[in-house]
């Protein structure tokens, strides 16, 4: 098992969970974050600290479009373990429906 990040991270993208993680496996893109399966510990511990509950294990059923968007992409995007910002306009997207097809960005983050 592992965690990963799904579409409600998407334009919301708070990075409490980053400074939480031993391992530091988030990658940063441009306005979400992801795990990089491989090198997550399953500890879990960033689950709860993710306000927008976008941190889910992969057991859950349905999240495996998830689980290739996470290590995909955590094999191009920049490590991040420091907190930042979240963006000015999180809350207008938290729960919002179809956000990977609206506002999903194949760009890195600038990570540390």
């Amino acid at each position: 098992m592992t965690y990963i990040v799904n579409d409600n991270c998407i334009k919301c993208k708070h990075t409490d969970c980053v400074e939480v993680c031993p391992v530091d496996c988030f990658y940063e893109g441009e306005n979400m974050l992801v795990i990089h399966p491989d090198e997550c510990i399953d500890c879990g511990v960033c689950e709860p600290e993710c306000p927008v509950e976008a941190i889910k294990p992969d057991t859950e059923p349905g999240l495996e479009k998830w689980l290739e968007i996470n290590t995909k992409y955590a094999e191009i995007w920049p490590n991040i373990t420091i907190k930042k910002d979240a963006p000015a306009d999180a809350a207008e997207y938290d729960g919002m429906e179809g956000k990977f097809e609206k506002f999903f960005s194949p760009e890195p983050g600038e990570g540390d």
